[in-house]
């Protein structure tokens, strides 16, 4: 036994390539111990799981007794998710913000009425859930429920969740039942024109991945295990940095924030702010955002998308702020290709490194933010905003392995912020830079909602800041302050 009794939560993480763990103690919000295994997803979870609990306890020298056991799941690369809208810029942007925030991994959207082509691609995509969308509540039903009829019987596994027209929901899912498909109804992801309430399907989607998704990964072998509490890691994260940003009754957060994780694949952006215009007589322009919001950029991953980096930043570029020159990243980069697990060793390996993931934080979160531009109207020009203004968040996290365990973290994390020279985004100005070097933002979301104050102590504690004093200086790592 541990922590003097204190009572505790066992955190679970079924990653692709390990299962991971971590004790909680409830009362001081501190990590008791750590352990994980290899990820037996493909057989039998229970080995790695096993593995994973042998390794805690003999690290804490026996297992308390867990008051929560809750579990996240980003094993197979989570869910693969289709989105089918109306409108592209309307209710199928509505669909795939409602995706991302509930952490699907989106491999097609698809808008208008759709085609035999459509569905053939549809079904080349292989998706785990199909989330249908369209028409405002009473407005144009034409077209969802000619969707519903293209997609009944389609060669697809998953099942279709319906987020569209509300006085067309029975008769799409009669269609898609009739069909064969598996139906789950939902709210409008768009009510009423240029209205989101994208919630009831986010809901609706972690509904699915509890109830099909854990069953298909095989990890509902081990269900009697944890409690029935379950999510994919990245809507984890998401939790995790809307608790840290909100705070609990009983202790203030940091206020609005920016989240980048970097990992080999992807660099994911987590939002948690309003993103009202900054300046005054700016004109918010397109879609309404989500406080909480979550993009994911498949072509920025720091081993498997290296290449894709270096072709969107510039060789020239990237050469220049790793200090070498272009040959030389040309031979690290088919080095990498060679060898995606590779980590860098010498001081090359490491700028290299340390540019290539500047670069992908540079091009990750100016796709997140919000942009101006003037234009010219027939009363003169007007500035419009479309996306978030991010200029006020008053703290960026970093987390992933280029972060965590780089050798300038704050350097890195930096090329997040506001370019005097890029004028029209509206990237962070001012804030403070923290760095989540273990890894706990999924800890902290899956344990957010049955103890949040030990879920914020945890998060809170683990937080490295990073930032400079004074301009120019060389950031040192404290502890940080709240309140």
């Amino acid at each position: 036994m541990t922590g003097g009794g204190e009572p505790a939560a066992l955190l679970i993480d079924f990653g692709s390539t390990y299962t991971k763990l971590r004790a909680v103690g409830l009362e001081t919000g501190t990590i008791l111990g750590a352990g994980q295994g290899p990820s037996t997803v493909a057989t039998d979870v229970n080995r790695g799981l096993d593995a994973a609990l042998k390794d805690l306890e003999a690290h804490l020298g026996g297992l308390p007794e867990f008051r929560h056991r809750l579990a996240s799941s980003s094993a197979a690369g989570g869910l693969r998710m289709v989105t089918v809208g109306l409108v592209r810029e309307l209710t199928a942007e509505a669909a795939r913000r409602a995706a991302l925030g509930a952490g699907a991994k989106l491999v097609g959207t698809f808008a208008y009425r759709l085609t035999r082509a459509d569905l053939a691609e549809i079904e080349a995509l292989a998706p785990d859930i199909l989330l249908l969308a369209g028409g405002t509540d009473g407005g144009n039903a034409e077209v969802v429920l000619h969707n519903a009829r293209v997609l009944a019987g389609a060669a697809v596994d998953g099942p279709v969740i319906y987020t569209g027209n509300r006085a067309a929901a029975d008769e799409a899912a009669d269609v898609l039942r009739s069909g064969g498909e598996s139906v789950v109804v939902t709210e409008n992801v768009m009510p009423e024109f240029n209205v989101l309430n994208i919630e009831p399907a986010r809901a609706a989607i972690r509904g699915v991945f509890i109830d099909r998704i854990v069953h298909a990964k095989g990890i509902d072998r081990a269900a009697g295990r944890f409690d029935a509490v379950m999510m994919p890691t990245p809507a984890a994260v998401l939790e995790g940095a809307r608790l840290l940003a909100q705070g609990t009754a009983t202790q203030p957060g940091l206020g609005e924030l920016l989240v980048v994780d970097i990992g080999g694949a992807t660099t994911d952006v987590h939002s948690i702010a309003g993103g009202e215009p900054s300046r005054e007589g700016v004109i918010l322009h397109g879609l309404p955002e989500p406080f909480a919001k979550r993009t994911v950029e498949g072509d920025l991953g720091m081993r498997h998308n290296a290449r894709a980096i270096i072709d969107l930043a510039g060789a020239t570029a990237v050469a220049a702020d790793a200090g070498l020159d272009e040959a030389r990243v040309g031979a690290l980069l088919d080095a990498i290709a060679a060898d995606v697990e590779r980590l860098p060793e010498t001081p090359d390996e490491h700028a290299f490194d340390r540019a290539l993931a500047r670069a992908a934080v540079r091009h990750a979160v100016a796709r997140h933010a919000g942009t101006v531009k003037v234009v010219q109207t027939v009363t003169g020009p007007a500035t419009l905003q479309e996306g978030k203004d991010l200029g006020r968040v008053e703290t960026v996290i970093g987390t992933g392995g280029a972060l965590a365990h780089g050798q300038d973290p704050a350097g890195v994390l930096a090329a997040a912020l506001a370019d005097p020279a890029d004028t029209g985004s509206l990237r962070p100005k001012r804030p403070r830079l923290l760095i989540d070097r273990e890894y706990l933002l999924y800890a902290v979301g899956l344990l957010a909602e049955p103890a949040p104050d030990a879920a914020l102590k945890l998060g809170l504690a683990h937080l490295s800041d990073v930032t400079p004093q004074t301009t120019g200086e060389a950031a040192h790592e404290r502890a940080i302050h709240v309140g």
